[in-house]
């Protein structure tokens, strides 16, 4: 989504403009030339990422050699840092700009990559404000763009609508699960959700529940969670259309990552839980600098939202948390007045910024 956005924004400045890459569809449609598909790189952790090692070094290096023996004007990495940095460094030594979108979590984690980062980008463009200080304490060339999502989200969204192109009832309390879209996080948490589903059903029969699923195989992952931990509860599995499950929705409960900025941007309460492999987990948090993992609560600067993490995502905490959400809407109207002044931040037409500071760095 974020580089077919950009690549769209430089085209219509420069209609000649050439792309090649490791594209998913979206950039594919947006007219970049494809070298290795994109879901090669769709993998999270530390330890999940062994397996596909062997694989990644050498598409790295054949990379390397390509763009350093016929050089682009640019190099932009979007996101996955620890594959592109690298790429980056062997790029802009041998004289090619470079430009990474999509800042880093240093913020958060593993700051001593600002080194690595220094050298190797001519330029750091980053989707939230309290990124670029980070950079400018140690004279990284860094530009907030500001995030896509915020200028594509209207600031006001219509549950009904949104119920009606569901065809869901404008009457019934609804709670969306988002348990991820790779099938390592579904692995770990469609049980858990199922868990939750069956322990908030068993309180609040009336709740009905929706569940936007990315592909087939989340799909029918998700639903043997559901037929084996909470057989009979009302949930309809979506293909696709997370966003209008979540517009539609009383409350979302999903895991932590992009979506909840999305649903922060459609104004909903939620709670948040995440589950990984227990090593990964110990080493993450013995390197954490922040005291939240959630992107809203990280925006607001506090707890907004609550967040439950591994050992606490059980049934029990996490159905409390949705139920209180649910009962209770009148005391979210505090944290719905911060969603809607952090999207009005975020709000800045950012592929048009990402697109002029690209543009910047090929002409300097």
């Amino acid at each position: 989504m974020l580089a077919s956005g950009l690549i769209e924004a430089i085209r219509a400045r420069v209609p000649e403009a050439r792309f090649e890459g490791i594209a998913g569809p979206r950039m594919m449609a947006a007219g970049c030339e494809t070298l290795y598909p994109m879901e090669r790189l769709s993998v999270m952790g530390l330890f999940e990422v062994v397996g596909r090692y062997l694989e990644l070094v050498p598409v790295r290096r054949r990379l390397a050699r390509r763009f350093t023996g016929a050089p682009p004007d640019a190099f932009i990495g979007v996101d996955a840092p620890d594959f592109n940095l690298p790429l980056e460094l062997a790029l802009r030594r041998a004289g090619v700009r470079t430009v990474h979108f999509v800042s880093p979590s240093v913020w958060a984690w593993r700051r001593y990559r600002l080194g690595k980062i220094a050298r190797a980008v001519d330029m750091m463009l980053a989707l939230f404000p309290f990124e670029p200080p980070f950079y400018d304490a140690r004279s990284i060339p860094v530009r907030f763009v500001g995030h896509p999502l915020a200028d594509e989200i209207a600031m006001r969204t219509c549950r009904d609508t949104a119920r009606e192109r569901l065809s869901l009832d404008p009457g019934t309390r609804i709670v969306a699960l988002l348990p991820g879209s790779r099938m390592s996080e579904l692995r770990r948490l469609a049980g858990p959700l199922a868990r939750t589903a069956r322990w908030v059903h068993q309180r609040r029969p009336e709740v009905r529940f929706v569940a936007p699923l990315v592909d087939r195989p989340t799909r029918e992952l998700f639903l043997r969670a559901l037929a084996e931990h909470a057989p009979g509860i009302r949930c309809d599995l979506l293909l696709g259309a997370s966003r209008d499950a979540m517009a539609a929705s009383d409350v979302v409960l999903l895991a932590s990552g992009t979506a909840t900025l999305e649903a922060l941007l459609l104004k909903r309460p939620m709670v948040i839980t995440y589950r990984t492999m227990r090593l990964t987990w110990l080493l993450g948090r013995a390197m954490l600098h922040v005291d939240h993992v959630g992107l809203p609560n990280l925006l607001a600067g506090a707890r907004l939202v609550p967040e439950l993490l591994q050992d606490d995502a059980t049934p029990e905490r996490l159905g409390a948390a949705v139920l209180d959400r649910l009962d209770h809407p009148d005391r979210q109207r505090r944290v719905i007045e911060e969603f809607d002044r952090i999207h009005r931040t975020l709000r800045n037409d950012a592929f048009e910024k990402a697109a002029d500071a690209v543009l910047e760095v090929v002409a300097a």
